[in-house]
């Protein structure tokens, strides 16, 4: 009876360890392929007419547990990393969080405006300034600017949006000392920052930020977003779509199931993500029936080759659809 009790034990324990046990590695896998009604709400939408979803497409990452490695490596869409290359040391995971909502929320507001102008609604914008999402370790601003900090003028040069600041750091030469006036919560202040080369591209110069525009818009039909802790830009598309749905008569989806990624800019230019054959995945796993991936243009290696490829080796009857603007899905859906 003892040993048997001791037995017991053990497994009890090694279930334990197996389940729970941090390992040095993080997993990406496939994620989830939720409804975008219920994470956008346009103000006056025709709820009745819509009979199918447009579906944002997530991958899943985490530290990986012993069971979690080890059925890893019976899948294909399921990549292993070393703890330390997803984060190195003195990576702040809560700033890399904050980060990620930071371009989800710029996102969400470049699929809002070009959602907008296709669909021919009101809306007004203002620029004011740009946002520090993440400084370089290792370059100028890091010894001065964090994330959230507010840009508002370059040598006295008030800065209108992140193109207009790139544009003007363009004009100056390596070694430039620049002044920037920054807002820190209620503080404004300047700061003298000089222009080096990137590290990994020494033909360019500057002092190591990413940056998005600060746009105060008004629109003439609200809209809500309840993303969540989603983070990242490979929505954009997606949430474009869903947001031209709702602002416009009618049923886009025509009742069917359609997921997409790709990063939408304020042109409607839909970009390159990362992930792309976890999410088809994510998406076949959800019953979707068309998939919009970004065509980059017809790169061999685009994100609509890698999507194709990977509908056909999993036996997906899923379409993929190549995209290179917005307007390349609508004209899809109105085809039908």
């Amino acid at each position: 009876m003892i040993k048997r009790y001791g037995l017991t034990i053990v497994l009890i324990l090694l279930i334990l360890v197996g389940t729970f046990l941090p390992l040095p590695y993080y997993i990406y896998r496939p994620g989830t392929a939720d409804p975008l009604n219920e994470v956008v709400a346009v103000s006056d939408r025709d709820q009745q007419s819509d009979t199918g979803d447009f579906h944002l497409v997530t991958v899943r990452g985490g530290q990986a547990t012993p069971i979690q490695l080890l059925l890893s490596q019976f899948s294909d869409y399921q990549e292993v990393y070393d703890l330390e290359d997803v984060f190195p040391e003195g990576y702040d995971r809560d700033d890399y969080m904050r980060e990620q909502l930071l371009v989800m929320e710029n996102s969400q507001q470049a699929a809002t405006l070009v959602a907008y102008e296709l669909a021919g609604v009101d809306y007004t914008v203002n620029y004011e300034g740009v946002y520090v999402v993440n400084v370089l370790d290792g370059m100028p601003a890091a010894d001065t600017l964090v994330m959230g900090d507010k840009i508002l003028e370059v040598n006295g040069e008030k800065i209108t949006d992140a193109d207009h600041l790139i544009s003007l750091v363009d004009g100056y030469d390596e070694g430039d000392t620049l002044t920037f006036t920054v807002k820190r919560e209620a503080e404004t202040f300047e700061t003298a920052i000089k222009l080096v080369p990137f590290p990994d591209q020494p033909e360019t110069i500057g002092i190591g930020i990413q940056l998005v525009t600060n746009r105060e818009v008004s629109l003439s039909r609200e809209v809500e977003f309840f993303s969540g802790d989603i983070g990242g830009p490979s929505a954009g598309l997606v949430l474009t779509l869903e947001l031209y749905d709702q602002l416009t008569v009618g049923d886009l989806t025509h009742g069917k199931k359609i997921a997409g990624t790709g990063e939408v800019d304020y042109e409607g230019n839909v970009g390159r993500i990362g992930g792309v054959d976890k999410k088809v995945v994510a998406a076949d796993e959800e019953g979707c029936e068309i998939f919009f991936a970004p065509n980059e243009g017809g790169r061999s290696d685009s994100n609509y080759q890698t999507a194709k490829q990977t509908k056909e080796a999993i036996g997906s009857d899923m379409v993929i659809v190549p995209v290179d603007n917005v307007s390349d899905a609508l004209d899809y859906l109105n085809s039908f």
